[in-house]
């Protein structure tokens, strides 16, 4: 029978589409890169998602984030996401978690439930402690490496972390995983060398923040602000969520 889906069928097959209505994917981090991830996995059939995320929409989030637009800032991400799933897919099984992903709040989680975990968050505690509840689940995991400072969207690429170089986040997460006895982990990351931001006071978040009121983690604490552009996160994300439905239907 003709459905919403019946256009991705005459690709995978009837079999394949009962797979993703049958799977539970966890995204945690619902900004640039994940928010993509969980639009293309709605859209493809995905029948359960988790997604992990503790921010709210930001006005320096339109340049880039799916789900930002001038109705939505001030709103929980996950809380967006979950609307715009459901207005694709209201069959759609998604959880929502205004959770900030750490090793302190991973016991929150159980990873046995997943089919699959994508990784798109930024801090490296973080990620290491997904990767590492994935691997001990038996699940497969997707990590997103550095996506901000670059330009050339054409250069992301899928490889093992082993197998990267040049991106600096990869570099960290290498001999994390190494440390740790990670002997694989698939990542989309970029050979492009990172540009280095203007310091231009007059737009800074140091000295213009705008983050909503209520906001736990704002970026004036982060070390570095990097810049963004509204077709490289996109990519990331679209990549990825190629990644996870293509293993599902073990292509």
């Amino acid at each position: 029978m003709l459905n919403q889906f019946s256009r991705t069928q005459l690709l995978y097959g009837a079999e394949n589409m009962c797979k993703f209505r049958s799977s539970r994917v966890a995204v945690f981090g619902i900004g640039g890169v994940g928010g993509y991830v969980v639009e293309a996995l709605a859209r493809s059939g995905v029948g359960a998602l988790d997604l992990i995320d503790d921010d709210k929409v930001c006005l320096t989030n339109l340049n880039r984030q799916l789900l930002a637009t001038r109705k939505t800032v001030g709103k929980y991400k996950v809380d967006m996401a979950q609307e715009r799933v459901h207005e694709i897919n209201p069959d759609c099984e998604v959880r929502v978690y205004k959770t900030f992903f750490l090793p302190e709040t991973q016991d929150q989680f159980d990873f046995t439930e997943y089919d699959y975990v994508v990784d798109a968050i930024d801090t490296v505690s973080g990620k290491l402690a997904i990767i590492e509840k994935a691997k001990e689940a038996g699940v497969p995991v997707i990590s997103s490496m550095g996506a901000g400072n670059k330009v050339n969207a054409s250069l992301f690429e899928v490889a093992d972390i082993y197998e990267t170089s040049i991106c600096p986040l990869a570099k960290v997460m290498r001999r994390e995983c190494r440390k740790r006895g990670i002997d694989s982990l698939k990542v989309v990351y970029s050979k492009e060398v990172p540009i280095r931001p203007l310091e231009d006071m007059s737009i800074s978040c140091r000295q213009h923040c705008i983050c909503p009121p209520g906001t736990v983690r704002k970026c004036t604490e982060r070390r570095d602000i990097p810049g963004s552009t509204a077709f490289v996160p996109s990519v990331v994300g679209l990549i990825i969520a190629g990644e996870v439905i293509n293993d599902l239907a073990g292509i």
